[in-house]
């Protein structure tokens, strides 16, 4: 593998990395590398200009993230069992298939089955560079299995249980089996301000924005490519 193919592999790792952090809380502010360093290489996708002006991603970055991309999906598109199987490969202690289920739920917005480049760096572009807003309605749509507009807690408990899987019981080796249920109903009582049994969009983002850590740990994003 030439060393412009590992550099770029190497970026798209940290990328995935920085993702997962966000979206499970875990990101904190040791875990921003100040050396994020983006690779120079000699592929330019078509639709770079295209691409440019719908994200927030600069040409160079751009060029980074399709190598990427391309070196883990050299078909150009990626379909949930790939998506999967790549997921895999860093929680390798635990099951990471159904949240990789509803990521890739997240992702291919098309609803065609499969993620293309686009699908993925409209995707990272909300949440690496855009408002808290949009990164909050994108963090919403993801805990909203059934899109119908509202996070019940029977979604936010396979969501939660899902994450527990994925992270595998040698990171939690004393986690309780009621865990998952319990955060739960920390969940719901921070968030379901009129004790109807569903979480809104307006009451998620009006709780999440009054919650100083979730604001913080979106903040890291900032910079992070």
């Amino acid at each position: 593998m030439s060393q412009c193919r590992k550099r770029c592999k190497r970026q798209i790792t940290k990328v995935a990395r920085y993702f997962y952090r966000f979206l499970t809380g875990t990101l904190t502010p040791d875990s921003v590398e100040d050396d994020f360093e983006l690779s120079t290489v000699c592929h330019r996708p078509e639709g770079l200009d295209k691409l440019q002006e719908t994200t927030k991603f600069t040409k160079k970055e751009l060029k980074v993230l399709y190598r990427g991309f391309k070196n883990e999906c050299p078909s150009g598109v990626v379909n949930e069992e790939n998506f999967k199987t790549i997921y895999s490969q860093f929680f390798p202690q635990g099951d990471s298939s159904t949240y990789a289920h509803f990521l890739f739920e997240a992702f291919d917005t098309n609803k065609n089955g499969s993620i293309s480049f686009e699908d993925f760096v409209f995707g990272l572009s909300i949440i690496l560079r855009g408002t808290i807003t949009d990164r909050l309605n994108w963090a919403f749509n993801l805990y909203d299995l059934n899109k119908d507009g509202c996070i019940t807690k029977e979604e936010m408990t396979d969501i939660m249980k899902s994450i527990y899987d994925m992270m595998g019981k040698y990171t939690y080796p004393n986690i309780q089996e009621d865990a998952p249920r319990d955060h739960v109903e920390s969940f719901f009582e921070k968030m379901d301000r009129n004790n109807d049994g569903v979480v809104t969009i307006d009451e998620f983002i009006e709780s999440c924005q009054k919650d100083e850590n979730i604001m913080q740990s979106m903040q890291l994003f900032d910079n992070v490519i």
